[in-house]
């Protein structure tokens, strides 16, 4: 896939992700995509971000492809955060410790790092900028240097467009209650929410800083004020397939005005299954299990539950009577370590599980276990990056959705593309959640696992895995979206 080009015509793209794990790793593989093809690759990140983001782009370098990184210093101190603060991942495990504001902080921060972004931006010249949602004043950047800005919000096409179709119709403000559902107006397939499901910054009444901020990501790519003569910057690159979505692509681009490209699953291209085997132990344990045998449990990085919470998912894995792997994180809120599991398992828990569980504490190499044929399904926060990493395993879900745009990704897998059963969770709690009791969990593990609509669902799975295969191959509708961009961008040099 690999193609050359001079250095007199070489387009030179800056990459700038938003600094949270579940931001930077699909703009990393993006990265790499982008060098393979010819192109050269800059990401901009602060220096402690650059020690990970360094060995992750390591490979891509030693094959010969131009993928390079700078570092902009962070101000943390500047910005009220203690010396170091310079990922979302460590704000939200010491939030407590840093105070509530400490988002608030970590984005002021980034909003100081405009000027030495211009100043490198003077000194590289890029052809155009690829930057998080989560960035809006990059937009200001690009303008002032005549670039094109790519916004990269991190989830679906399905999620767009009910954010913005939301946004546009406010259909929570015309219901009773919280509980009551409405309907998404204009959205295609008759999708329903409650208030409940909503996240925060759309449903809250009274605007803080914070929801200013977002409101802001929002409309970050627009130019004009009027909703419906908005013009983008440039356009959106969006993580996904046009065959996973295409109601919605072609909903986002034609009925919205939206310029997109779907150059996904970004976790399709690359060597990230070969760089996360490194646990031989799980593979092993995993090749004595028959297939479609063992559910993965994994809520991803921000995920904080509380103990009774963590009990309830034991109990109801226990009583599932499935094999499984379980990722915990070590820094859940009440203090969960490897020394005091007493405090969140049931009393003698892994040593009546030990012959049909595994409980990882940490990191665990996502991708491997579910491309393992041992794995019959997935309780997941539905983040679009876990959820396309279950569609591309060809894995059917548990849905347990959190925060974000969660409770959307629910709804597209479990009502658009019927492969996955909700454990229950009907309310939207930033990092930690709605309870949810072991009872649901039980009842949903065995619909995946072994109910009657099991094997309909493991079918329809597998073949939007098989889809997503190919959309990424030549010829494909990935394949061949990404290269539009690319030649769309080489002829703006011209």
């Amino acid at each position: 896939m690999c193609s050359s080009s001079s250095d007199n015509d070489q387009l030179h793209i800056f990459f700038f992700p938003f600094m949270a794990h579940g931001h930077t790793i699909p703009t990393l593989e993006m990265a790499n995509l982008f060098s393979s093809h010819g192109v050269k690759s800059t990401i901009i990140t602060t220096p402690l971000n650059a020690q990970t983001i360094s060995k992750k782009i390591q490979k891509s370098k030693d094959l010969g492809f131009d993928i390079g990184i700078r570092t902009l210093k962070f101000p943390a101190v500047e910005g009220g955060l203690p010396e170091g603060c310079e990922n979302m991942d460590v704000i939200i495990s010491n939030e407590n410790q840093n105070g509530k504001d400490s988002i608030m902080k970590f984005f002021l921060a980034i909003s100081m790092l405009q000027e030495p972004f211009e100043n490198l931006i003077r000194e590289l010249k890029p052809d155009c900028l690829v930057s998080d949602a989560f960035f809006p004043w990059t937009s200001d950047v690009a303008d002032k240097f005549s670039i094109p800005r790519l916004v990269f919000h991190g989830i679906g096409f399905f999620s767009l467009c009910t954010s913005e179709c939301i946004s546009l119709y406010e259909p929570h403000k015309k219901v009773s209650s919280d509980s009551e559902p409405f309907l998404v107006p204009s959205l295609p397939g008759e999708i329903k929410f409650t208030r409940k499901q909503l996240p925060d910054s759309v449903k809250q009444a009274e605007e803080n800083d914070f929801i200013r901020l977002l409101k802001s990501v929002q409309v970050s790519h627009y130019k004009k004020l009027d909703f419906w003569k908005r013009e983008l910057s440039y356009g959106v690159v969006v993580n996904s397939f046009y065959e996973l979505e295409p109601l919605y692509a072609d909903f986002y681009r034609n009925e919205l005005g939206r310029k997109a490209w779907h150059i996904g699953p970004l976790n399709s291209y690359g060597n990230r299954k070969i760089e996360e085997r490194n646990d031989e132990s799980i593979i092993k344990w995993l090749d004595s299990k028959k297939q479609n045998s063992v559910v993965y449990i994994c809520f991803g990085s921000l995920a904080k539950f509380t103990n009774a919470q963590l009990k309830e998912l034991a109990a109801g894995l226990e009583n599932s009577g499935h094999q499984f792997i379980w990722v915990v994180r070590r820094d859940n809120s009440d203090g969960n370590t490897k020394d005091s599991d007493e405090e969140w398992l049931p009393e003698g828990y892994e040593a009546r599980t030990k012959e049909k569980g595994k409980i990882i504490r940490g990191w665990a190499p996502q991708v491997v276990i579910l491309a393992h044929q041992a794995i019959g399904g997935f309780v997941t926060h539905c983040g679009w990056n876990s959820t396309l990493e279950a569609i591309t395993s060809g894995k059917p879900m548990v849905t347990w959705p959190i925060a974000a745009e969660q409770f959307y990704n629910e709804k597209l897998v479990t009502e658009v593309l019927k492969i996955g059963i909700g454990v229950g969770a009907k309310e939207w709690v930033r990092l930690r959640g709605d309870y949810v009791e072991s009872g649901g969990i039980e009842r949903a593990v065995k619909e995946v696992m072994i109910g009657e609509d099991a094997a309909e669902m493991r079918t329809r799975a597998e073949k939007l895995a098989e889809m997503a295969r190919v959309a990424v191959e030549e010829g494909g509708s990935s394949y061949s979206d990404f290269n539009a961009l690319v030649q769309e961008l080489r002829s703006r040099r011209l």
